[in-house]
Order: C-alpha cells, then sequence, then structure tokens
C-alpha cells in the first residue's frame, strides 16, 4: 500500500465532503420563535417572587407618586373605593333555629348591635382613628396602590369596647422584603420577609418597628432593635396573586406604569409648546444692535417668553419662526388611546378613569357598567372572605369569651353562628331605573328571581325593607291613611302576552 493510499485512510485527504442533510424545520408556536424580529424580547425563567423582590419596593413607590400627581392613577384608586365599599360592607346574621326553618330574630338582632358597636373607632382600632368602614377603604385604596395591606389583630380591649379585639393596618413598606433570618422549622425558609413552612403556609412576619421612610419624624430611639416578628395567626395578609405561589402583592398600577409616565411626559410638552404658542408674537430685528425693553444678564440669550412679547436681535441675524399649531390634531386622540390603555391594564372601563362620557350610548354604557360591575364584585368577595368573615370569626369568639354575647351553645356549635353571618357589599343603580325596576318585577313575576336577590344586587336588605315597610303601614294605620305599596301582594306590573315585555 503507498503513502497517498495510507494517508486518505488515516485523514482523509483528498476524499470529497459528504453532502450536508437538508435542514429541518422545527415546530414550535410562533409567540416562542426565535428570529431577529424576536431578538429584543427577553423573558426569563423566574418564579413570581423571583421577579417581584427585585422590583417591589420601586413599584410601591412609583405608584404612590402615580397616585399623588397623575389624575389618572388617582381616579383609579378612587373608584375602587368607591364601588367596592362605597358605604360598607354591612353584616347580615342570619342565625337559624335548630328546629325548623325560622331564623332566631333575638341572638341575630344581638348579633348585630354589638357588631355596630365594635365597628366605631374608638374600640376596632388600636390608634382609635379608624372606623371599620374607614379601615374597608384604606385596604381598597391600597390594593391598587401598594398591591396588598396587612392587618394585625391585638386581642386585648381599646377605648370603651369590653370586647379584648381591635385591628391595626399596617402599611406594606412595613414587612422588609430583604429579611433573612433563621427560619423555625428545619424545611421551613424566609421569602421577603415572610417565613413560609415546607408547603407554603405563612409562619411568621417580619415587620420593621418603624416606617422606613419615617425616621426623621421621630424623637423616639428603637435600641437595636430593627424587627419585630409577628405569627401568621395575628396578621391578615389582603392581596389578589396572580401566580401560584406568590407570597408578595404587587401594585396593580405595574402594567400601565410605563404609558401613564409617557403619557404625562407628553401631556406636559404638549401644554409648553401651547404656552409658547400663545404667548410668542414675534421678533424684531434692530439695525443698530440694541436691546431695548428687556433684561439681559451677561450678554446671554434670552430664551423666556411671556404674553404680547417681542424679541430684538442682534444684528444679521435672521431667525424662522416654526408654527406652532398647538395642540396638534392628534393630541385627543392619542391620550384618548393611551387612557384606554390604562384602564384595560386595571381591568376598568375607559369611562370610569376618564369620566368621558362623550363616546358612549346608553347600550355601549351599560355594557361597560356590567363589565365594571363584575370586577368590583370578585373584589367584594375576595375581602368578605379574606377580611370579613375571618375578623367576625375572631370578634366572635372574643364577644362570647367576655360575656357581651349570650350564645348558649357556640361552644358546641361555632360554625352554627360563623356561618350564619351574610355580608352585603354595595349595590349599583342603573342608568335607567324604571326600565331596570320593570325588569326586576317581571323576573320575580316569573321566578327567576327573589325579593332577597333584588335587594341585594340594590345593596339593600329584604329582611330591614319588610320591617322599614311593616312600620310605615303600621304608622298609615294609626294615622288613617293608606299607603302607595298597599297592592295586596300585586307588583303593580303588567306583561303584554305578545312582547313578554313590562308595559
Amino acid at each position: 500500500m503507498g503513502l497517498r493510499t495510507r494517508l486518505i485512510q488515516a485523514f482523509g485527504f483528498g476524499q470529497p465532503e459528504p453532502a450536508a442533510e437538508p435542514r429541518r424545520r422545527r415546530r414550535t408556536y410562533a409567540g416562542a420563535r426565535l428570529s431577529r424580529l424576536t431578538a429584543d424580547w427577553f423573558a426569563g425563567q423566574t418564579s413570581a417572587d423571583a421577579e417581584i423582590k427585585t422590583s417591589l419596593r420601586r413599584l410601591r413607590d412609583r405608584s404612590r407618586q402615580m397616585v399623588r400627581d397623575n389624575p389618572y392613577a388617582r381616579q383609579a384608586k378612587r373608584a375602587v373605593q368607591m364601588n367596592v365599599i362605597g358605604h360598607g360592607i354591612q353584616l347580615q346574621s342570619q342565625v337559624m333555629k335548630l328546629r325548623g326553618k325560622k331564623r332566631e330574630d333575638v341572638i341575630n338582632e344581638a348579633i348585630e348591635t354589638k357588631w355596630a358597636g365594635w365597628c366605631v373607632k374608638d374600640s376596632c382600632d388600636v390608634a382609635g382613628k379608624n372606623s371599620l368602614h374607614q379601615m374597608e377603604l384604606l385596604i381598597a385604596g391600597a390594593l391598587p396602590e401598594s398591591g396588598e395591606v396587612f392587618l394585625r389583630i391585638v386581642r386585648r380591649r381599646f377605648g370603651k369596647s369590653r370586647i379584648p379585639l381591635a385591628l391595626q393596618v399596617i402599611e406594606a413598606d412595613l414587612l422588609d422584603e430583604e429579611y433573612t433570618g433563621n427560619a423555625a422549622q428545619a424545611r421551613g425558609e424566609w421569602r421577603m420577609g415572610v417565613e413560609v413552612d415546607e408547603w407554603g403556609r405563612p409562619l411568621n412576619y417580619a415587620f420593621f418597628t418603624r416606617h422606613p421612610g419615617d425616621t426623621n419624624l421621630t424623637s423616639r430611639r428603637e435600641p437595636n432593635r430593627k424587627h419585630t416578628i409577628i405569627p401568621a395567626s395575628d396578621i391578615i395578609h389582603l392581596f389578589i396573586p396572580e401566580r401560584p405561589g406568590q407570597t408578595r402583592g404587587v401594585p396593580w398600577f405595574a402594567p400601565v406604569m410605563d404609558d401613564a409616565h409617557q403619557m404625562q411626559g407628553y401631556e406636559e410638552a404638549a401644554v409648553i409648546r401651547a404656552r409658547g404658542a400663545a404667548s410668542l408674537m414675534g421678533f424684531i430685528s434692530s439695525p443698530e444692535g440694541e436691546l431695548e425693553g428687556d433684561e439681559v444678564e451677561d450678554e446671554q440669550r434670552l430664551t423666556d417668553f411671556e404674553p404680547g412679547q417681542f424679541r430684538y436681535l442682534n444684528p444679521g441675524e435672521k431667525i424662522e419662526i416654526p408654527q406652532l399649531s398647538a395642540p396638534d390634531s392628534q393630541y385627543e386622540m392619542f391620550v384618548r388611546q393611551k387612557t384606554r390603555r390604562f384602564a384595560a391594564g386595571l381591568g376598568v372601563s375607559y369611562e370610569t378613569i376618564s369620566r368621558d362620557f362623550s363616546q358612549t350610548n346608553y347600550s355601549s354604557s351599560r355594557l361597560s357598567l356590567l363589565e365594571d360591575r363584575e370586577h368590583w364584585k370578585m373584589i367584594q368577595n375576595y375581602l368578605v372572605e379574606n377580611f370579613h368573615q375571618r375578623v367576625f370569626a375572631e370578634w366572635l369568639s372574643a364577644a362570647v369569651l367576655s360575656g357581651e354575647l349570650n350564645l348558649p351553645d357556640y361552644e358546641l356549635r361555632p360554625d352554627r353562628y360563623e356561618a350564619a353571618a351574610k355580608w352585603q357589599p354595595r349595590g349599583w343603580s342603573w342608568v335607567d331605573p324604571l326600565k331596570e325596576a320593570n325588569a326586576y318585577a317581571l323576573m320575580e313575576d316569573r321566578g327567576y328571581m327573589t325579593k332577597a336577590q333584588i335587594c341585594g344586587l340594590l345593596g339593600s336588605d329584604m329582611e330591614e325593607n319588610l320591617k322599614e315597610l311593616a312600620f310605615e303601614k303600621q304608622m298609615a294605620l294609626d294615622l288613617g291613611l293608606t299607603t302607595a305599596n298597599d297592592t295586596n301582594g300585586d307588583n303593580g306590573v303588567t306583561v303584554d302576552a305578545n312582547t313578554d315585555e313590562p308595559d
């Protein structure tokens, strides 16, 4: 075998290169495709807490700045407070008799009376500043602004209350998201100020002893004590999670912050441009180069403008005055579109945020209201389940143990009384109440709804309504009068057989 043959066998010299295999196209989602058009699309495979930890503090700070200075953010926070809470979420105790289907009226009235007496600011707030209704407003405002809020349950008497229970509203800044202490359990861990067990159940919370931004406003000195560890049994942590395993809440303004900031800058620039266009009258060039009627310091050029003002230029200088058409024709459309994006990011309608109803009619307004109200109801249900029911269970136990409520079988059947608590959030009226009233009467007549359901939608209590109606009728009888609702059970609605519409 020759040298050339041995080299070819050993190193492949002189052999033709194998043909390249045809490139196979991989099946993939368009959203996951890598190309030059998606080169700037960065997305990391991180957990909810990993994403939140690096951004939470700045998101809160910017969110609060928006509420202070941005009218749309302020209106969004106000809309949540007004629509979710309004006049308050009222307790309706509906404890039933052990036998039969009648209610324990004496017990129910006692529970509601004692509850109303405890809800005043002197009793339910450790600081004596906020009633329970005002706490509800603070909670509803903190959710969009800070993303979360905490309430501490303090089991002792405050003010004139005889029930050993009060609440402390704690702002989200006080929970140290950088805290890394020793876990109480072997498989537990601290996550952004919350100690959780192996299942993710909260065990303890690490709060600052003072607000981190309140250092310059106090003369009290804490001796080497930065944190207070509070057990989870004493804390109500309110936030609406967006991902499984999420430990902390995120401000609801997070998806719209950038748009809101850009829109605010655009509006500011448009206003400055409009002021310049309204103030600039023109320039006058003097052959002698004298500057008259204006103050000039160190030969600095003049750049400020005032209404009705003329400017003198140096000899030989020329200027072309731009055509300042302010605001331009795109201003209104741009602001409206950005406001729609802002409203969509918060889950509410454009009209709710902008207070601009010029672009809608009755049908579109009604659809927007229905969509918004489903959003408000979702938040109401969350607060009832996680705040009101939790506080009521604590209050009921404290009231019975302190002797303020006499419930003989409470120790044996606590669920009988806790589960009997029904909560009535605020309701809403309609743009055309006559049509809605006729529709409700028709649905009740056909058996699709009950009076209690209708009263609930309107934000009232059917039992209270009936009591007031009975009181009014008795008063009218005593005075020899006939009330307008004396219809002997007839709801006053007649239905056309052909159209099935109320007359």
